[in-house]
């Protein structure tokens, strides 16, 4: 038998297929749609950074939408699942660089579960009028979910975070993350819907003129509104202007091991910071009013090891302006991943400690049963991060500089929480050592970009390794370096006060399309037990004693 999608509320029609119909070229035709569904996750893959094909997004869940309509629920959990499996095992590969393959593995496995859920919710909706609509607000509840849970969440692979170079990006200033996504989400299944209109228009399969208009708005309301928001999107100075040093020192070497070279990494940094002060004073570049330094560019506490400290404030002495340090530090038996700002006169006087730590990073759950499965694991991460309760914005000359440290900048919270509490640019010091020379450093680099539309901020990204670079408030990339390379880049940048809609709406937009997603969600579950019991009553009113044959 074969399964005909219909009207909402109504069970699929099955339909015999021909006697004769060999065996194989039905299990191929099962296939197919299994298939689909897979390759269009690696083509969504393909979309994000380091390449800049974000408009493979659209036939993506084009086709993903494809595999799923007409399906049942427990299909659309198989193939939704094959769908998160081509799309985050090779975007995620990168999380098994030092570690090996088993901890990627089960951290795809677990996220390809969300993706699941969502293609049977997707499934479920796809027979509502328009569908697309509710389908995009299901795909971004899904988002989410992934972003809160487990273990704080994981939003990497947000679709907004592969939009960086598309038309689409203006509508992060509009929503965030949320509406950018479900605006690309929306236009993907939008283009799925018109090529069935135009088929089923074709074949003379009743009515279509409802669901054209439905698929034409689907793609045509993402893009004018990204053209409409355009005007949203601003490099121009409002508190006016700073010019900023950002200094990648490099590390000794790439992997986990760099960490346990913790004085040369921060000796690196201290030489990189003499050098563009030397360049100052011979002329070659503009003084800078403040300097950036990365995370973990100073492993070695300076408030536990003088020698760190006097190195430090040599280098903020020599350059004779405020640095922002990244370090690790241990306070009151806690251990912190800290930025410091560190004045040239005064020393250390305001510090920042990172809110969002990493699970199985910078801390791990479930640690006595790590340590049973694989004692390598507990030994890589021996004390936990403790996390920080405040937004970090540094008063650095006359400049706001809101901290957002690494990870961070893939949660929506942490970085409009530094705009709200004042910042007039934003920093993302981060340290990619770790993975080496994998796409994970452009996936974050790309995520900066997104959030420099978002709040309308200039965005530096200080890297230990690379890639450090200049964003402006338009997501344009001004000044970038190569990796694992010592260099340092000097820039007048705007600062900004006003505040885009998407920094003050804050979390209403994604809550207001979770909110669509439930309602879809709910019709659809209304309608399917009203379909039943239809049928149900109308069996039972054909078996009743009397009724003629023809009824039947």
């Amino acid at each position: 038998m074969t399964v005909t999608a219909t009207s909402v509320g109504e069970p699929e029609r099955l339909e015999p297929r021909s006697a004769g119909a060999p065996r194989a070229a039905r299990r191929v035709r099962r296939l197919v749609p299994a298939a689909a569904a897979a390759l269009s996750g690696v083509l969504l893959y393909v979309s994000f950074p380091p390449r800049t094909l974000w408009w493979l997004a659209l036939p993506a869940f084009a086709v993903f939408g494809w595999s799923l309509r007409g399906r049942t629920w427990k299909a659309g959990l198989g193939l939704g699942y094959l769908f998160g499996l081509g799309f985050l095992l090779p975007l995620l590969v990168w999380t098994g660089v030092e570690v090996g393959s088993g901890p990627w593995l089960a951290l795809v496995a677990v996220e390809a579960l969300f993706v699941a859920l969502v293609g049977a919710g997707v499934v479920l909706v796809s027979r509502l009028p328009a569908w697309p609509v509710w389908a995009a607000a299901v795909w971004i509840a899904g988002e989410a979910a992934r972003a809160r849970a487990p273990f704080g969440g994981f939003p990497w692979g947000k679709i907004a975070f592969g939009q960086a170079d598309g038309v689409f990006l203006p509508l992060a200033a509009v929503g965030g993350t949320p509406v950018l996504g479900f605006a690309v989400v929306l236009c993907g299944f939008g283009l799925y819907e018109i090529v069935r209109v135009v088929v089923d228009r074709r074949r003379g399969a009743g009515p279509w003129r409802g669901a054209a208009l439905v698929a034409l708005i689907s793609v045509a309301a993402p893009v004018l509104g990204a053209v409409a928001a355009r005007s949203l999107v601003s490099d121009k100075a409002e508190n006016g202007t700073a010019t900023v040093a950002v200094v990648q020192g490099n590390v000794p070497r790439s992997g986990l091991e760099f960490n346990a070279q913790r004085r040369a990494v921060l000796d690196y940094h201290v030489r990189e910071t003499e050098r563009l002060a030397e360049r100052v004073r011979a002329g070659k570049v503009p003084k800078p009013d403040l300097v950036l330094w990365p995370e973990n560019s100073s492993d070695v506490d300076p408030f536990a090891n003088p020698d760190a400290a006097a190195v430090i404030e040599g280098a903020a002495k020599a350059i004779g302006v405020p640095i922002s340090v990244g370090g690790v530090v241990e306070r009151g038996g806690k251990l912190y991943n800290e930025q410091i700002l560190w004045d040239p006169d005064k020393g250390p006087v305001d510090t920042y400690d990172k809110r969002q730590v990493q699970p199985f990073g910078e801390y791990l759950p479930l640690r006595s049963l790590l340590g049973v499965i694989n004692k390598n694991w507990t030994s890589m991460v021996r004390q936990d991060f403790s996390r920080g309760h405040k937004p970090g914005v540094f008063i650095m000359a006359d400049a706001k500089v809101g901290l957002v440290t690494c990870y961070e900048a893939a949660f929506d919270w942490t970085v409009r929480s530094t705009v709200l509490d004042g910042a007039q640019l934003i920093s993302v010091p981060s340290n990619n050592a770790t993975f080496d020379r994998s796409e994970m450093t452009y996936q974050q680099l790309a995520m900066s970009r997104v959030r420099a539309v978002e709040h309308s901020r200039t965005v530096t990204v200080p890297v230990t390794s690379g890639v450090s670079a200049v964003i402006m408030p338009d997501g344009k990339i001004t000044q970038r370096t190569g990796m694992f390379v010592a260099a340092s880049l000097v820039q007048k940048v705007p600062l900004r006060f006003s505040q885009t809609p998407a920094t003050r709406l804050g979390t209403l937009p994604e809550t207001l399309l979770v909110l669509v997603a439930a309602a879809g969600l709910g019709w659809a579950a209304v309608s399917v037990i009203r379909g039943r019991r239809g049928r149900a009553a109308q069996d039972a009113r054909v078996d009743e004693p009397g009724v003629p044959e023809s009824a039947r």
